[in-house]
Formats: C-alpha cells, structure tokens, sequence
C-alpha cells in the first residue's frame, strides 16, 4: 500500500529520494541522512546518490544488497514487493529510483507502486 511521505524541509521532491528512502528506513530526519550521505560521498570522491555511495552508507549500517529475482522482470512492481514483504524494512530500488518499503508499505512523494525493481537492500536483523 500506497504511503506520501516526504520529510524534505522544503517539500522538495526531486533529486532526493534516495535520502527520503533511508531517512524513512532508518528513522532519521532528512538532514541528518543528507549530511551522512554527504560525508560517506565526500570520502569516496562520489555525489551521495550514486549507487555506490548510498550503497556502501547501508552496507556500514548493516544492510546486505540483494537482487529481485528476474523471473518476469516486466510484470513484478515495487507494489508488489511490498505485498510479499509485509515484515522489515527495505530500500528498494529501480534504474533510476530509490523507495522505502516498510511493513508492507511503501512510502514516497508520488505512487510509484508499477516502478519495476530491480534490487533492495534490508537489514539482516530486520526480519
């Protein structure tokens, strides 16, 4: 299910969805997550959302990537993600799109439920 969540300061809601996604995921405010990104990118010379910079931020935090099977990689959506993973929390992510999904739930600025994933990272402890 479908949850609007966007706790940028400016109501912005471009250019940002990685920190929107993490800040969600792990509890923080949009600033904090944006400065910790910022720092994370600045020590591996990368802007903080390029995929290897938010990638290895979650992987300190305790995170481990996985990939969506690619059984039907046309068909299987960000919403249904969410229906088969009604417990934890996820950083979901597309070619060009990062949402949080939690309990079943996925939260961002816009319904991006038939965005198609592609990987997403969890907890290991979460479950």
């Amino acid at each position: 299910m479908f949850k609007k969540y966007n706790p940028n300061p400016q109501r912005n809601n471009v250019g940002d969805c990685v920190i929107r996604s993490i800040s969600k995921v792990l509890g923080y405010d949009w600033e904090r997550t944006y400065a910790e990104l910022a720092v994370q990118g600045f020590m591996m010379c990368d802007m903080p959302s390029s995929n290897a910079v938010w990638g290895a931020y979650l992987k300190n935090k305790g995170f481990t990537r996985r990939a969506i099977p690619n059984s039907c990689p046309d068909c299987y959506t960000v919403a249904d993600f969410a229906e088969d993973n009604p417990y934890g929390k996820y950083i979901v992510a597309t070619g060009s799109h990062v949402i949080a999904v939690v309990d079943g739930n996925y939260y961002d600025t816009w319904d991006s439920g038939s965005e198609i994933p592609v990987f997403y990272w969890r907890k290991e402890n979460e479950i």
